[in-house]
């Protein structure tokens, strides 16, 4: 138990130069896309001269860059995330966005790893027949086009065509509500980026379980234990899996860091009010403590959900905490 709590230790202290280097740069780049004050003059026509002063004070212009960046740091390990340059505080706007991509994020996942996982056994079980054909070329399909693409084609079919869901949006400004209620409202507004989102996610979980299937099926502990007369029901899901999952759970590990950060292409296709979207949002109106927020929410999430999987290899395999 010592062990992997010193294991544990060294990965969080190697996790902060990480975080200290990422909010630097995202520091230093968005201070070289220009003065705030200056950005939101642009929007303020009649600015007064103490309301530009109130900016100036907050914003600590005519400070030096490095007291800028510690004074920035400072409050935001505070949860003080900063003022938006067009609406509100940043820390108040973070949460509702955080759910609005996790709402899309997580049943994605779900329903990749239900769906690509038996899918892929399937496939490798049957290499080469017409199943696996079906399989494979659906999953590079999925793998290849860009996702932008598929959600278009999605809302060009379901949307513009047929009418049967919404085109943007996690639910309709005013009635009438589509199937009749708010619920049923935000429900069909999720079923088409859910479906894009999850066959794109499905497409990487099934290459990667058949390929590594058809590899422990044709190890030795596998053909000795077909031969000692274990049913097959047992030899795929109970020793041939567990080899062949391990990479699955890095690519599980390394998509949990990332379901913050959404996916911009998707959100931005069917404007889905996530982080994604509004990332894309504030980078392009230059709301530049939006950027900075969004950036560093998801470094976080990044760096926790590395040191979470550096954890679970060290539970599953001791060795690794020598390392």
């Amino acid at each position: 138990m010592a062990g992997l709590l010193s294991y544990l230790l060294r990965r969080i202290l190697f996790a902060i130069p990480v975080f200290l280097t990422v909010s630097i740069i995202t520091f230093l780049i968005t201070n070289a896309s220009g003065n705030p004050v200056d950005l939101v003059r642009l929007g303020i026509k009649n600015a007064t001269p103490e309301q530009i002063a109130a900016l100036n004070a907050y914003f600590h212009v005519g400070e030096p860059v490095y007291t800028r960046y510690f004074l920035w740091l400072s409050q935001f390990v505070r949860g003080d995330m900063g003022v938006s340059l067009y609406s509100g505080t940043v820390a108040s706007k973070i949460l509702p966005w955080v759910l609005t991509t996790l709402e899309l994020q997580i049943p994605a996942l779900l329903i990749s790893l239900g769906v690509g996982i038996p899918l892929g056994i399937y496939s490798a079980k049957r290499q080469y027949s017409k199943g696996d054909y079906l399989v494979t070329t659906t999953a590079i399909f999925g793998v290849s086009m860009p996702t932008f693409w598929i959600g278009i084609m999605g809302i060009i079919v379901f949307s513009l065509y047929l009418h049967w869901l919404p085109s943007f949006g996690a639910v309709s400004a005013y009635p009438p509500y589509w199937w009749g209620s708010i619920p049923a409202d935000e429900v069909a507004h999720l079923i088409l980026p859910l479906a894009v989102l999850s066959l794109v996610s499905l497409a990487t979980y099934v290459r990667l379980i058949r390929a590594n299937m058809l590899e422990a099926l044709r190890q030795d502990f596998v053909l000795g234990a077909r031969a000692s007369g274990i049913s097959d029901f047992k030899v795929t899901y109970k020793h041939a899996l567990k080899s062949a999952i391990t990479p699955v759970v890095t690519i599980i590990g390394l998509t949990f860091g990332s379901l913050l950060a959404g996916a911009p292409a998707l959100e931005t296709t069917f404007s889905w009010p996530g982080l994604g979207y509004e990332f894309v949002v504030a980078a392009t109106s230059l709301d530049l403590p939006v950027v900075q927020a969004i950036t560093m929410i998801i470094t976080i999430m990044v760096l926790v959900a590395n040191v979470g999987l550096d954890l679970v290899y060290a539970l599953l395999d001791p060795r690794v905490r020598l390392s």
